[in-house]
This record gives structure tokens, C-alpha cells and sequence, in this order.
């Protein structure tokens, strides 16, 4: 079957008056959203030369050609002028606008003091792809080309990545002034994606990036406001166990993540087993970012060495992730110390088996396909 993007899963359904802020990565879809579910709305595209140009040199321009428009107006990429939410400010408090504000960056508007709208506008953020929004989904290939809409479609997705590496996450980062040493921010590219899911350790990762833990530190966050990265907070209340309290990172996409430390995940081999709980992340974060944007999520790990991969909400769901075609014994071994540390509401291992099953103590063993699928339908939480 032919891969192709059946729908995208974010609902953006505004009331009269009211703005938002969308957010996301670059190439996750928005502009292209924006202009298939928004058909009636006024763009202004800053990625655009000259319309950037002119709102640049002189943003009253937005006030003086769009007081008197009666619907919805979105701009495009937002952080790259950012003087221009002062007018945006006015136009809603003032005559009563629309708006919706796409951006790939919050860091530059913060880093401006621009005005972020004082609560007037909804926050919601675009992920990459779900398996819910694509036909022809598969597994493996979906490991290497990752889930940004065109690297998933394109025939020759390691060319794509590449180019999205070289002139996206180095060379426009840079440009936006994010960082001024592209080499060391290259090679500590490169490290984050190595140990992307591990523990965070910033003086590693600086030892082998070349650079300093607080540079280092720098980084990850201007990764985070780029929406390229996130951090997987530990779980914290315990009854009877000491926890590990250290955060993990990861980077925002699989086959961003893959290609960065050249890594080619076949199944059976430890890299897989990596990469496929990379991708239920991403499902576990766009799930959040479309249903339910105050779900926590998190990671149990004791230091006595028990680990549970994910813990959504207030224990509403555990999630186990293991990449083997059959869940055994010793696999439900983290999610049952964890029932030991207090009540957990449903305990789930998803695995590459092919049919559900009922194990000991409660456990369920779950298909991965079957497993999103129950998610997204709310069957977990």
C-alpha cells in the first residue's frame, strides 16, 4: 500500500474573537494546515522574502491593512518579526480580531521581550505524525525516515534528513543567532542523538561534544524552543523506594534522531529496540499535544535498577515498551515492583507480538498498532 498523510489530528476550532498560537517544528505540517483546514483565512507568510520584508522594516503595516477584516487572520512563522505582536495586541483588544500565530521558535520572541499576548491566545502545538493520520504506516521504514510529513513521503527520505540536518538544524538555527560555534553545536547534535532516552548527563555529553557543561546546558534548551527536543521528567512519589531523579532528553523525532548518530535500526538488534521506544513516545507526545495538553509524562526508575519506560498521568497508565515478538516473564518485572510502590490503574507492555494477552498479576500484553490505536480512541485514560 502506498504511504500518504490520510488527516492530521490537531483541532484548532476557534470561537469568534478568540487567537492562538500554533507551535511546532519545522516541516511538521503547519503551513500546510493552516492552508487546507483554513481555507478562508487572510496568510501572511513571513517565510516569503518580500512580505517579510516589508512587516520588518515597518509593522504598523498589519494595523493599517487589516483593522477592518472580518475573519480570521493567520501569520505565518511568527518569530521572525517579532514586533509584530504588539500590533496583533491591539488589533484584538482594540477591533475585536482573529488571529492564528504559527511559529518554529519560541526562544527568539522571548529573548526580544516580545509580547506573547498576556493570556489572550491559546496555546497548542503541532507534532510530527501519528500513525492515525497516515496510510501505508510502516514500522520499519518509519525508523529510518522518521514522521515529519515530507520525509515520510518521500522516496528517498536519508536525502531529505540530510538536507533538513545541514540547513535546518545547523545552519537556520545559527542564523535565528541561537548559536554561534556551528561545529561544537553539530557534534553535540550528534552526541544528543546517541544518547537520546538515556539519563542526562550534561558533563558527558559536554566531554564529548567539546564544549562546556553550561554550553551544553544552553543547547539542550535551545532545542526545547525550537520544539527539536524534550525532556522526560522522572516519577517522584515514592511510597517505599529511592528513585533516580534524573531527567531523560529526547530528541523530537526518530528518524531525526537515527540519522544524527548514523544509526540503521534492524529488528533484533539493541538499536531497534531504541528506536522503537522513541517512536510510542511520539505517540504518547502528540496524543498530549492533541487530547489532553496537561497529561504528565513520565519515567519510573529505582535504584535498585527497576524501570518502567513510561507513567502517564497520576499512574493512570504504565506503559512497558519491548521490541521482542514475545513478551516474557522477566519483562513485567518493572511494572510489577512498580504495583509494589502503590496502585497503578492499567499496566500495559507493548511489544511487536501479534495478539493480545492477559499476563500474571494484571499485566496486559499488547500489539503496538493495537496499543495506539486503544489510546487514541481513550481507552487508557
Amino acid at each position: 500500500m502506498a504511504k500518504d498523510i490520510v488527516n492530521r489530528l490537531v483541532d484548532l476550532s476557534l470561537p469568534r474573537g478568540k487567537s492562538a498560537f500554533l507551535w511546532g517544528p519545522r516541516k511538521s505540517g503547519k503551513t500546510w494546515w493552516l492552508r487546507h483546514h483554513l481555507r478562508g483565512a487572510a496568510v501572511i507568510d513571513l517565510l516569503k522574502t518580500d512580505v517579510f520584508a516589508e512587516y520588518a522594516a515597518r509593522p504598523a503595516l498589519l494595523r493599517e491593512r487589516w483593522q477592518g477584516h472580518k475573519g480570521l487572520i493567520a501569520i505565518d512563522e511568527i518569530q521572525k518579526v517579532p514586533a509584530l505582536l504588539d500590533e496583533v495586541h491591539w488589533l484584538i483588544e482594540n477591533k475585536g480580531l482573529s488571529f492564528l500565530l504559527t511559529g518554529s521558535s519560541s526562544r527568539k520572541l522571548r529573548r526580544s521581550h516580545a509580547n506573547l499576548l498576556g493570556g489572550r491566545a491559546w496555546r497548542r502545538t503541532m507534532a510530527p505524525l501519528s500513525l492515525l493520520e497516515t496510510r501505508g504506516f510502516d514500522l520499519d521504514e518509519a525508523m529510518i525516515s522518521g514522521l515529519l510529513p515530507p520525509h515520510f513521503l518521500s522516496p528517498d527520505p536519508v536525502e531529505e534528513l540530510r538536507g533538513y540536518v545541514a540547513d535546518y538544524l545547523k545552519e537556520e538555527i545559527a542564523g535565528e543567532a541561537l548559536v554561534r560555534n556551528i561545529p561544537a553545536f553539530s557534534e553535540f547534535l550528534r552526541v544528543a542523538a546517541v544518547t537520546s532516552s538515556e539519563l542526562l548527563n550534561y558533563t558527558n555529553v559536554a566531554r564529548e561534544a567539546g564544549v562546556s557543561p553550561k554550553v551544553v546546558r544552553g543547547y539542550f534548551d535551545i532545542l526545547e524552543d525550537t520544539f527539536l527536543g524534550f525532556r522526560v521528567r522522572p516519577w517522584r512519589k515514592s511510597l517505599n523506594r529511592r528513585l533516580i531523579e534524573t531527567e531523560k532528553f529526547y530528541l523530537f523525532d526518530v528518524g531525526v534522531a537515527n540519522y544524527l548518530c548514523r544509526r540503521r535500526p534492524l529488528r533484533g538488534s539493541p538499536e531497534f529496540g531504541k528506536a522503537f521506544e522513541h517512536y510510542l513516545l511520539m505517540e504518547l507526545k502528540a496524543y498530549q499535544a492533541y487530547r489532553n495538553p496537561e497529561l504528565e509524562i513520565s519515567f519510573w526508575r529505582t535504584a535498585g535498577g527497576h524501570e518502567v519506560d513510561f507513567i502517564l498521568g497520576d499512574k493512570e497508565l504504565a506503559l512497558e515498551v519491548k521490541a521482542g515478538a514475545r513478551v516474557h516473564e522477566g519483562d513485567t518485572r518493572g511494572l510489577a515492583a512498580l504495583a509494589e510502590d502503590g496502585p497503578v490503574k492499567r499496566r500495559v507492555i507493548a511489544s511487536l507480538e501479534r495478539e493480545p494477552r492477559a499476563l500474571a498479576g494484571g499485566i496486559e500484553a499488547e500489539p503496538w498498532e493495537r496499543f495506539v490505536r486503544r489510546l487514541w480512541a481513550g481507552e487508557y485514560l
